[in-house]
């Protein structure tokens, strides 16, 4: 039963000569039962059994010689947008290029291979158009081994569920080994889905982000796409990240999700309160708050905003003639005279004299908390102040400078400046397509800081759909994931799916992410949020194995053959001892190092609940067929 199972493709056709024996016997009986030689009655069945056989040997040959031919492999395929639309006529289907299922046959193939020369085994593409199949080789010219793909005769257009996909996508693979065009496809069947697309692209990839601009004018309206550079703001539009909140401990919470990790989480807790108590104040004073406000105010300090948060309170609890209250007015005569303690230089007289009536005069019961700490941070000392807040600045700096500040914070209130202002929830309500391009080769760190910060937006953005319900559908694409990853992401990882947001994260090796996140195991826990897996070539071993785990292992069948030949004393006695084992043995189902050499575009995927898939994706080209 066992020697059923083995197959060995990478051979000669010996079958043919099987055939090519009983169909001379064929001949022979037809032959003479022509001539009457012998009577028909005996040589019929004998030809009869002889074209059988033939038919059969020859099925045989031509099977080895198909799966030989197929060696070849495929080139890579251009398609155009209209032939990419009739290929995704279901909305509730995701094309995920051409290719078939990889079953353990394909395995043994692959193990099998290892052992030869495929090129000795190679048969010309031309048997394959003879049979009825479709057969364009890959050119010697191209990176990657042709076997791989070669292994399987037939492919045919790969689809799966779009509701497989609600628990994240994986996409890795090393440089120029076909991300772009992956995602080029994805996002165009986003868009042609009607989706929510959010497209996060640090190095600014032309031929994506024309893909993406080509499927809005195919299937959107002339005003569904937006996009975001820092480095040109003037073509693009405005995007205010702190604009939607439900409390407002969420901004603080998304500024701190940009800070760099500190070991005892001390600093970036104090730059969360120094941020929130901003915030809390700027809220209480009923202005909308920004990353440029905060700048000034966490910077310059808290004293305008205490000041007037002063005056409000005063207002609400003794009503307009607080001024001349007594205690008030001896206050503000030794503020005038010096008398009282001045913790900054940006102290006014005043407010030194309020800080003192709130201090000393009011209430405890009456205090607010809002007011309280203000005040607090207010008597800080104002060196320790700055150490302490050594980490949030760099980062708030890096986000209003320049014409960069204007983007991120804008004004609407400035009518010279003319660009949309938007946010997720503007985007999502309008059916937008946001292409953000980070601009990260120049300004890495700039970049790093925009990409976490608008995730970690887009992640309140799914806690207030997950909370109010009712959401349209977002698709998420994050190229060059280890470049923005952050808690918020790895949130939208974990719950996106309950919100509505359907995410692929793109990357090169374990190792950026690692660095990214502080440790392999960090890394290993954020891609455990994704449950599909899309791997083109990867040269990273680490990648490598992380992958292969993914796919699992499978029976690889090895045959043992042994000859062996004694002599004793005696002339003549000999003795000949043959012998055949088949062994069976669990390995990787993919071998790592095959993940290494596979051509462009080309991909192993484990899908819709570990559903292997060997495919390739199509180049779309957005330049064809352009609409007049």
């Amino acid at each position: 039963m066992l020697i059923r199972k083995y197959e060995m493709p990478w051979r000669r056709a010996y079958e043919a000569y099987a055939a090519l024996a009983w169909f001379i016997s064929l001949v022979f009986f037809v032959t003479i039962s022509v001539r009457a030689e012998l009577p028909s009655q005996f040589t019929g069945p004998l030809a009869i059994a002889c074209m059988w056989m033939t038919i059969r040997r020859m099925h045989q040959a031509l099977r080895i010689l198909v799966v030989r031919a197929s060696l070849s492999g495929r080139a890579m395929q251009v398609l155009t947008t209209k032939e990419l639309k009739t290929l995704c006529r279901q909305p509730d289907q995701v094309f995920l290029g051409f290719g078939f299922e990889w079953l353990p046959v394909h395995s043994q193939r692959l193990y099998e291979l290892s052992k030869v020369n495929f090129r000795d085994y190679s048969v010309s593409p031309v048997l394959l158009h003879c049979l009825g199949y479709e057969a364009n080789p890959q050119p010697d010219s191209e990176i990657g081994l042709p076997y791989i793909h070669g292994v399987e005769s037939r492919e045919h257009a790969l689809y799966r569920p779009l509701q497989n996909f609600e628990g994240g996508t994986l996409l890795v693979g090393t440089t120029q080994s076909g991300k772009g065009v992956a995602l080029a496809n994805l996002v165009t069947q986003a868009v042609r889905r009607g989706d929510v697309v959010v497209v996060i692209d640090p190095k600014n990839s032309r031929r994506l982000k024309r893909a993406v601009m080509r499927a809005c004018a195919d299937y959107r309206d002339a005003d569904t796409f937006l996009e975001f550079h820092p480095a040109f703001p003037e073509n693009g539009v405005r995007l205010d990240f702190t604009f939607n909140w439900q409390k407002p401990t969420e901004i603080a919470s998304r500024i701190q999700s940009v800070m760099p990790p500190d070991t005892a989480g001390a600093f970036s807790a104090f730059g969360w309160d120094a941020v929130n108590v901003v915030v809390q104040g700027l809220v209480d004073l009923e202005e909308r708050p920004n990353l440029m406000k905060l700048t000034k105010y966490i910077e310059g300090g808290i004293e305008p905003v205490l000041e007037a948060s002063l005056r409000r309170f005063f207002n609400g609890v003794y009503g307009s003639t607080w001024r001349d209250q007594p205690e008030m007015r001896k206050l503000l005569g030794d503020a005038q005279r010096g008398n009282l303690k001045r913790p900054s230089e940006a102290a006014s007289n005043d407010l030194l004299a309020f800080v003192a009536f709130y201090e000393h005069h009011v209430p405890q019961n009456q205090h607010n908390k809002v007011v309280d700490s203000q005040v607090r941070t207010f008597r800080h000392n104002r060196e320790h102040y700055q150490k302490i807040t050594a980490n949030l600045l760099p980062i708030l700096s890096m986000l209003t400078s320049g014409d960069l500040g204007l983007s991120l914070s804008p004004d609407p209130f400035d009518a010279v400046d003319v660009r949309p202002i938007m946010n997720f929830e503007k985007i999502e309500r309008g059916g937008h397509v946001l292409y953000m391009c980070l601009d990260s080769l120049p300004d890495p760190s700039v970049a790093s800081a925009i990409g976490a910060l608008s995730l970690a937006d887009l992640a309140a953005r799914a806690g207030m759909r997950y909370n109010l319900g009712g959401y349209r559908r977002i698709s998420l694409f994050v190229d060059e994931v280890s470049n923005v990853i952050n808690q918020p992401l790895i949130e939208i990882l974990n719950k996106g799916a309950e919100g509505g947001i359907f995410t692929t994260c793109a990357m090169q090796t374990l190792a950026d992410l690692a660095k990214r996140l502080g440790s392999e195991d960090a890394a290993r826990m954020a891609l455990g949020n994704l449950n599909n897996l899309i791997a083109l070539r990867s040269k990273d071993r680490p990648t490598q194995d992380f992958i292969v785990e993914t796919f699992g292992k499978t029976a690889i069948h090895t045959v043992r053959v042994g000859l062996s030949e004694a002599s004793d004393a005696h002339l003549g006695d000999f003795t000949s001892v043959s012998s055949a084992q088949l062994s069976e043995s669990m390995e990787e189902l993919i071998p790592a190092d095959i993940l290494g050499k596979l051509p462009n575009l080309q991909y192993f995927a484990s899908v819709s609940g570990g559903r292997i898939i060997k495919g390739r994706f199509p180049i779309l080209n957005p330049d064809f067929d352009r609409p007049t």
